[in-house]
């Protein structure tokens, strides 16, 4: 064995351009294949890490009306009665959560911190249901009072330093003091709980009375969710089929109706977009394909170049075959060559893999690591690819030169045709242009819907519009805001209101016509805003107008949809309805209809909209800026506000930044199929430059003869472009139909979207000609300059 491996390095370092290009397209291959496995394997194993995991569901609700609304929240009352009726969980818990929160130290004036995990109010038996152990503290008991609560280590850290936290007071939204009683160890990343702060259940009452109280059924918050952890030998069928019982028992004739419980799998959370899932399954299959793809480009890579090189080791093989060589020691030895180049390559895919992680955790906000050690998945994975490449690779190319015949070696009689001849690499050619086209055209239209949803109208202003969260406070606080912020010169116009058109945070309600017994059997969104919404961000009235007043509830404006769907056949027939909304809490005229805007991202269908005025709901303040003067606007905003709310940490975010959200898995994977894309297309032109130096050498006493007959420049150039150019158009026949089969499933997501023109193929047919060129145009005219004296020389 130990000879092999010698006469292999021999080999390897004679033809030393041979394999640095083979470890070149082989170590980029493997370590976009470690990356792609670590980011694949690390979502798959979001919250695995649970005991009895397989017994643990969510509740989620399900609303059909006209259309159906999917939530991943409950009333909060359902705990209670589910654990009261029922006796089907070993433990149960309520969680309730609040995005952005503002924890400040009592004892510590002047220190705040704002947690984007926000907090969650919990019930003591979370810490049975879910293993996140606590590091100090009893969690039977830790949130069991009112007025306490548990935090991470690393927020200990940060709060108290090397002091110890326990008995230590936080203070909540700058209203509720909480005694800390237990220290959590650091929440891992693998899970969608990332919340470091649990509030004691008990104490949301002082948060929210209404939604904390047994009779708020009526009330859904996506983030009011529900846990159970269900008893050996009970199903979730067995749930689901209960749970009509208990809504026909507390809830309302109308939510009997149109609601239905069912428990969802904790393993189906962070994959289910229907709900608050981080991303889909088929978002991570592709992700694989796309690796498969890339190993498979780098071992065609290598199989067309060591075919390529078959026939100048031809007497080599001979000569060993002459001396008593057998056929199983040959493929032993060109295999071990084949091993030795792969190894190096994992090597240096390992490196490069290391060296880019930082940038995948960036991507994805999240703390995956590249250490075998820590995850002993990642070296067996290592191992079985290394096995695959070697295999794949070297399987071919050895038997294709251990079957040579020793006499026709030696003589050098050997042609293509004993090596598999031109049509073999062809086929190799082929299928990695036609991968490179398939991951060209993938991105160019990913590209072209990620530009559409940027610039497409949406129905109201989003440019020059910044949004500034509102701390909850009176009216008076509000009205000062607004009436410095408006006085300043880079400001347009000011509007206070919940959220803006469209918002990943909706509030869907009940709607009827004053005389009418019950709702309409369909959900209208409801939006909280002000008289100088509309102005703010363009919302064009097509009958009626504003309302009549900035301070009391005055009217109703309605969209084009929800006026539609109230079975009026034009807008201005609306017009002095009286409306219902939200049970009778909203009870108006309608003043005004406008043209339909979308409310959320350009997935989803525009839906019924009704705007009213509502102060003591305002949560945002969204003012419309002169860009030119948009720094200093901003600086002046930071210092009103400040003095305004001097308790509170200021902070804004750009509109259009904030719609950008709803497409940020979409950017994710633009951005991988555009590195994977570039690569692929470097693994084959490193292919491609390797087979057209072998062509050219093959091809160096053709040139001079043709040359010495006559031949132009263009012609010798042509020999070699035109069998390139036969193979490109191969491979886009073959990669168009497949790949626009594949985007145009991606873009079904998209109620809005773009149409996959042919304008898309030609730009990718003529990105892979001018890659084509470039890699080959050198190598090619350097063979066809080559004087004929010098290649006809030993003739």
């Amino acid at each position: 064995m130990g000879n092999y491996f010698a006469i292999a390095w021999r080999n390897l370092k004679q033809n030393a351009s041979y394999t640095t290009i083979n470890i070149g397209g082989l170590s980029l291959g493997i370590a976009c294949a470690l990356l792609i496995y670590t980011v694949v394997s690390h979502q798959l194993q979001f919250d695995n890490f649970h005991p009895d995991r397989d017994r643990i569901y969510r509740t989620v609700s399900i609303y059909t009306t006209d259309v159906t609304e999917y939530q991943s929240g409950v009333p909060q009352p359902l705990g209670k009665a589910f654990t009261h009726e029922f006796d089907f969980a070993e433990k149960a818990a309520m969680v309730n959560t609040y995005q952005d929160a503002l924890i400040s130290l009592p004892d510590r004036a002047g220190i705040k911190f704002e947690e984007a995990s926000g907090v969650a109010y919990a019930q003591p038996a979370f810490f049975d249901i879910f293993h996140f152990p606590l590091w100090k503290g009893d969690k039977n008991t830790v949130i069991s009072s009112p007025h306490t609560a548990v935090i991470t280590r690393q927020l200990a850290q940060k709060y108290f330093g090397t002091e110890d936290a326990i008995g230590k007071v936080i203070r909540y939204d700058n209203r509720t003091n909480f005694t800390i009683t237990g220290i959590l160890e650091n929440i891992p990343s693998n899970t969608d709980r990332k919340q470091e702060i649990y509030l004691s259940y008990a104490s949301m009452r002082e948060k929210s009375a209404w939604l904390s109280s047994d009779s708020s059924w009526g009330s859904v918050r996506s983030s009011m969710n529900f846990f159970v952890r269900l008893k050996p030998g009970i199903t979730a069928a067995q749930v689901n089929k209960a749970y009509p019982l208990l809504i026909k028992k507390y809830m309302d004739e109308e939510d009997v109706k149109t609601c239905t419980f069912v428990l969802q799998p904790l393993s189906d959370i962070h994959f289910n977009t229907t709900y608050d899932g981080y991303t889909n399954r088929k978002y991570l299959w592709a992700l694989s394909l796309i690796g498969i793809l890339l190993i498979v480009t780098a071992c065609v890579n290598f199989i067309n170049l060591a075919t390529a090189q078959a026939l100048k080791r031809a007497r080599e093989v001979g000569v060993r075959k002459v001396l008593g060589s057998t056929r199983v020691q040959l493929f032993r030895q060109f295999m071990t060559e084949t091993a030795l180049i792969c190894c190096f390559a994992a090597l240096l895919a390992y490196g490069l893999a290391q060296l880019s992680m930082p940038l995948m955790n960036r991507l994805f906000g999240l703390r995956m690591s590249l250490s075998m050690l820590q995850h002993p998945s990642l070296l067996l994975f290592m191992v079985l690819l290394l096995i695959v490449v070697i295999f794949c690779s070297g399987f071919y190319p050895a038997i294709v030169l251990t079957r040579f015949q020793p006499v026709a070696a030696l003589k050098g009689k050997l042609t293509q045709k004993h090596i598999g001849g031109f049509p073999l690499r062809r086929v190799l050619v082929i299928a990695q242009f036609g991968i490179s086209q398939m991951l060209i055209i993938g991105s160019l239209v990913i590209m072209s819907q990620m530009r559409y949803n940027t610039t497409a109208d949406m129905g109201f202003h989003k440019n020059g519009i910044v949004m500034v969260p509102l701390p909850p406070t009176d009216k008076d606080k509000q009205h000062t805001l607004r009436t410095r912020i408006q006085q300043l010169s880079g400001v347009k116009n000011i509007s206070l209101c919940v959220q803006a058109p469209a918002s990943s945070s909706n509030n869907y309600t009940g709607l009827r016509l004053n005389g009418e017994a019950k709702n309409r059997n369909w959900s209208v969104n409801m939006k909280e805003v002000d008289q100088q919404y509309a102005t703010v961000f363009g919302l064009h009235f097509i009958a009626g107008g504003n309302f009549l007043s900035n301070d009391t509830l005055s009217g109703i404006i309605l969209n084009e949809n929800a006026v539609k769907k109230l079975g009026f056949t034009n807008a201005r027939e609306a017009i002095g309805q009286v409306a219902i909304l939200n049970g009778d809490v909203y009870t108006a005229p309608i003043t005004g209809v406008v043209k339909d805007f979308n409310n959320h991202s350009l997935r989803s269908t525009m839906e019924p909209v009704a705007l009213v005025l509502s102060p003591k709901y305002y949560r945002n303040c969204a003012i419309n800026l002169n860009m030119a003067s948009a720094h200093n606007t901003l600086a002046a905003i930071d210092k009103i506000w400040s003095e305004t709310f001097p308790n509170h940490l200021y902070k804004y975010e750009f509109l259009d930044d904030r719609l950008a959200k709803f497409y940020e898995l979409d950017t994710i994977m633009l951005r991988f199929v555009q590195i994977f894309s570039l690569i692929a297309i470097f693994i084959g032109c490193l292919g491609l430059y390797g087979l057209i130096a072998f062509m050219a050498a093959q091809k160096n006493k053709e040139i001079g003869v043709r040359k010495v007959l006559g031949a132009h420049l263009a012609d010798i150039l042509w020999m070699f472009g035109r069998e390139l150019a036969v193979l490109l158009c191969i491979a886009f026949v073959i990669a168009v139909p497949v790949a626009w089969w594949v985007m145009n499933r991606y873009l079904q997501e998209f109620s809005y979207r773009i149409s996959i023109g042919p304008g898309i193929f030609v730009t990718a047919m003529l990105c892979s000609v001018g890659i084509a060129v470039f890699t080959a145009g050198y190598r090619s005219f350097k063979a066809a300059i080559l004087s004929p004296l010098k290649s006809l020389r030993a003739e």
